[in-house]
């Protein structure tokens, strides 16, 4: 049986990844995106492509919900469309994955169900090289471990499963998002408001009494992500968070997240109340800058910092005297096993860490009324640990 030598021509996808993807040159992205717009027939390995690229980005450590907040903030929200097509595509044939990651797909539809008509071919070929070249650079995260599922069975307070907590963990921080970035005071109080309906309606009770269940004889790890603006703030308001409820927070600046490390039901409590004192925050924030300006003062980034740090301190304080007075001498050798398994795994996943201070916060006003505010916020009680 004979053979040709004669090399297989590279196809139209190959070509315009060749021009497109590992040379950062605009006028390459063009000529990239030419060669697809004049082909229809290379859509399919487009989209294979792309799927692969996905797929590749699990293995590298990374997770529905971190790659879908890099693409916004870096590409705008037009190429979350695109990618939460390739996620969803990818999904059949990618391994069983934990309750987290199915909370993570699950506002993906969402974003489908809402996703702007198809411009033209060429517009479309440029959109998906420009998301493909950002995936294919993304570096390597830590790989965490899926959560162990729950032994109690119980369903959550939204009146479903974990599936229906992780929506309307995502509604209520794009609610806050969207509440930071207005200009507009009304617009900011009244998407504050939906923001604590949708937490109430949560009911952060119930959640936490879900969390009584045994624990898992392993800690596991999950990220939660850190927006800016303000983000340093943020983070150490989660960080008190988690240091209050037996974890531990490792913030990763560039790409705006915290991982929070420790058993499951302490997790669940974090990412809760996390979200919670943010929603106090961002309405007691509102009201603070509302009574500044009717003073005389405008809006100024610098009371928005001081306000979330003092905010933030503050929280910490409260919230570390609240767990030691839960502390019996009977829990005790429980927490004292807890901490050393948490520690362990945190020092596993993250070797080496570096502190980091908070700057920019100058304004003597905003941190009093952080401050302030922080001595209001309602911090919920949550399960004590069973002793065993």
């Amino acid at each position: 049986m004979s053979s040709s030598d004669t090399p297989t021509a590279p196809s139209t996808v190959e070509r315009a990844f060749r021009t497109a993807l590992y040379d950062s040159a605009d006028a390459s992205l063009d000529t990239g995106a030419s060669l697809l717009a004049a082909d229809p027939a290379a859509d399919a390995e487009l989209a294979r492509r792309g799927e692969e690229f996905v797929a590749a980005l699990w293995g590298r450590g990374w997770q529905p919900a971190d790659v879908v907040r890099v693409v916004r903030r870096e590409l705008g929200d037009a190429p979350v469309c695109l990618l939460a097509e390739l996620i969803r595509a990818q999904a059949p044939r990618d391994r069983v994955r934990g309750r987290r990651w199915r909370d993570q797909l699950a506002p993906l539809d969402e974003v489908l169900a809402e996703a702007p008509p198809r411009p033209d071919r060429f517009s479309h070929a440029t959109a998906v090289l420009e998301l493909y070249r950002l995936l294919l650079r993304l570096p390597a995260l830590e790989p965490l471990q899926d959560a162990p599922p729950h032994r109690s069975g119980r369903t959550n307070a939204a009146g479903g499963s974990g599936g229906s907590g992780g929506r309307m963990l995502a509604r209520i921080r794009a609610l806050l998002a969207k509440a930071e970035a207005t200009g507009f005071p009304e617009e900011a109080e009244a998407l504050s408001a939906k923001a604590q309906e949708l937490m109430a309606k949560h009911s952060v009770d119930e959640a936490l009494l879900d969390a009584a269940a045994p624990a898992p004889d392993a800690p596991s790890a999950c990220r939660i992500g850190v927006e800016p603006p303000y983000e340093q703030a943020k983070a150490v308001l989660l960080d008190a968070v988690a240091s209050a409820n037996h974890c531990r927070a490792v913030w990763n600046e560039p790409f705006c997240f915290s991982t929070v490390v420790g058993f499951e039901g302490d997790l669940e409590v974090v990412e809760l109340l996390y979200t919670s004192l943010l929603v106090q925050a961002q309405s007691a924030m509102t009201r603070a800058e509302a009574a500044q300006r009717a003073g005389g003062r405008k809006r100024t980034k610098t009371f928005r910092q001081s306000f979330l740090a003092a905010y933030a301190h503050r929280v910490g304080t409260r919230l570390a005297e609240a767990a030691g007075s839960q502390v019996t001498d009977d829990l005790l050798p429980v927490l004292a096993s807890r901490e050393v398994a948490v520690t362990a795994a945190a020092d596993r996943l993250f070797p080496d860490t570096v502190s980091t201070r908070l700057r920019g916060v100058s304004d003597e006003a905003g941190w009093t009324e952080g401050a302030r505010a922080a001595d209001r916020a309602q911090m919920r009680s949550r399960p004590r640990l069973p002793s065993e």
